[in-house]
């Protein structure tokens, strides 16, 4: 058993990593729950493979759980399906005080942890990612959205599970895909943070190879994080470097409008794209963008799309992460270590164009 915390005082949790771990999460979520209620958020795909699974797991730990089910994908991430989901919380008898677990993928953590943070003013809630990529970011931190037709998790919250209970058996019935994409966020910790890591990760065969370490892996990819959100909770400072290679990737997502990549695949491109302009702007050392094709393309994520930076730019302008104006760019100056640079809605043309 794999254990963190991540301290932040009256909001600290622990994180659970461990094969198997989540045939007994009901003991787990005894340390934190002690009354009956629980109300399970997922989406249609985690249901057929876990949903009844998880329910019999909760009831033979003394709970009463229902589920909240809705359709999967990154599309119906929206207020629309928030508002449907809200409705069967409150038409499940669940009430302030009781508990949410957010079961899936980024997707389902996003939209559970906001229904969690909002419905009732607020109810604790528990993250059980499903997805590699929720596994080692996503369900970590307390970032939780939806997202507008402007672009995505527009209107979110930070708000702190009560526990993350990280199984990655499974991740054994994700397509390559998935895995794949997941993998981009491993690829970025290493990229922003630990050049060891990232010499790790690039000296696996590929794919296979790693997911043979796989618990290894997500433990340091939520170390990582951890360090990180305990500084910086609100993504007012360091936090941000953790949106590397997203700006760029977000506004690719919804160019596209969430059809052609995954978030993983998007963030692939954005991450290779920020580093060759960031070696064009003398921000980053020459050669650091031929590493991250290197381990990008050995993990077979796409670097790049046809796609022009000019038409990305007004997308790139309502992005949450422009304040005032300023959007904080996060380059690379070498592999382990970053750089913020703060750029005004004017200069953004200029700058990306250069």
């Amino acid at each position: 058993m794999e254990k963190l915390h991540i301290n932040l005082d009256e909001k600290s949790y622990d994180i659970f990593i461990e094969r198997g771990v989540f045939e007994e999460a009901g003991k787990y979520i005894s340390e934190v729950y002690k009354k009956k209620k629980i109300v399970v958020v997922t989406d249609t795909n985690v249901d057929k493979l876990y949903g009844d699974q998880l329910l019999k797991t909760l009831e033979m730990s003394g709970y009463t759980p229902v589920k909240v089910v809705f359709e999967a994908g990154e599309e119906n991430k929206n207020f629309e399906t928030l508002t449907e989901v809200y409705e069967k919380i409150i038409d499940s008898e669940i009430k302030r005080g009781d508990l949410l677990i957010a079961f899936g993928g980024g997707v389902v953590g996003d939209l559970a942890g906001f229904a969690a943070s909002t419905i009732y003013r607020g109810i604790d809630f528990i993250q059980i990612p499903t997805t590699l990529l929720a596994q080692v970011d996503s369900s970590v931190g307390g970032k939780v959205a939806v997202d507008t037709r402007r672009g995505k998790n527009l209107v979110g919250s930070f708000y702190q599970p009560k526990m993350v209970i990280i199984d990655p058996d499974l991740l054994k019935t994700l397509d390559e895909r998935e895995i794949r994409s997941g993998m981009a966020e491993v690829i970025k910790y290493g990229a922003i943070y630990d050049n060891e890591f990232f010499e790790y990760l690039l000296g696996k065969e590929g794919l296979k190879d790693s997911m043979v370490d796989i618990e290894k892996i997500i433990k340091k990819c939520c170390e990582i994080k951890a360090k990180i959100v305990e500084i910086d909770e609100l993504d007012m400072g360091i936090r941000m470097i953790l949106n590397f290679g997203h700006t760029l990737g977000h506004a690719i997502e919804k160019y596209y409008d969430y059809t052609k990549y995954t978030h993983g695949e998007a963030i692939s491109i954005g991450m290779y794209e920020i580093t060759r302009l960031g070696e064009k702007l003398g921000i980053t050392n020459a050669g650091e963008s031929k590493k991250i094709k290197e381990i990008l393309t050995k993990y077979g994520l796409p670097i790049e799309d046809r796609v022009e930076i000019k038409d990305l730019i007004e997308i790139m302008k309502t992005d949450k992460k422009n304040i005032s104006g300023i959007l904080n760019f996060i380059f690379l100056s070498e592999i382990g270590k970053v750089d913020i640079k703060k750029v005004a809605e004017e200069e953004i043309a200029n700058k990306l164009l250069k």
